[in-house]
């Protein structure tokens, strides 16, 4: 059990990491901190987290990449780095992800949420559900490690936003 869901989240973690880097770049003021489109998605819907996701995204698979050529992690390894473009998966699980957050935002401004609200368990699903869409092509995840994914997903997103919240990153801890 603790193999599939440590594999589960290993082949997530470049999502993860494209997720969450958009935040870091805000905070070191990155360039191009510009909003998409306010009226569509928002404000924090910006330029600068589309390069960052695949940038953080790029940096995790080269990570893998280099446990796996060492012989470190291979039990959890789904997929493998040695053989894949890294570049061209960096942007399907960061930009996925994004995309995935970019969707789910512009109908949360349709059903008239305004920005930081909580909407559960979409604004905790949206990363799983964008990489998984755009990674389908390449890669198909098996139901197991994508059910384990969209199990253990909102637990990881609550402790994430916890942690920045008390870092003074997030003004909210949701």
């Amino acid at each position: 059990m603790s193999t599939l869901i440590f594999a589960s989240l290993y082949l997530f973690l470049p999502a993860y990491f494209g997720n969450m880097a958009p935040v870091i770049a805000g905070v070191l003021r990155m360039p191009f901190g510009h909003s998409i489109s306010k009226k569509l998605f928002g404000l924090h819907k910006t330029y600068r987290g589309f390069y960052s996701g695949y940038l953080g995204a790029l940096a995790c698979l080269f990570l893998q990449s280099y446990l796996q050529k060492n012989g470190y992690l291979t039990e959890y390894v789904l997929l493998d780095y040695r053989n894949i473009n890294l570049f061209l998966y960096a942007f399907l699980f960061g930009i996925g992800a994004l995309t995935g957050d970019l969707v789910k935002s512009y109908f949360k401004r349709k059903i008239g949420k305004k920005e930081g609200d909580p909407w559960v368990p979409f604004d905790q699903l949206d990363l799983v559900l964008g990489a998984s869409l755009f990674l389908a092509p390449l890669h198909v995840i098996s139901l197991e490690n994508f059910i384990t994914v969209i199990i253990i997903t909102p637990l990881l997103h609550f402790l994430t936003n916890l942690t920045a919240y008390f870092l003074g990153i997030k003004k909210v801890w949701w």
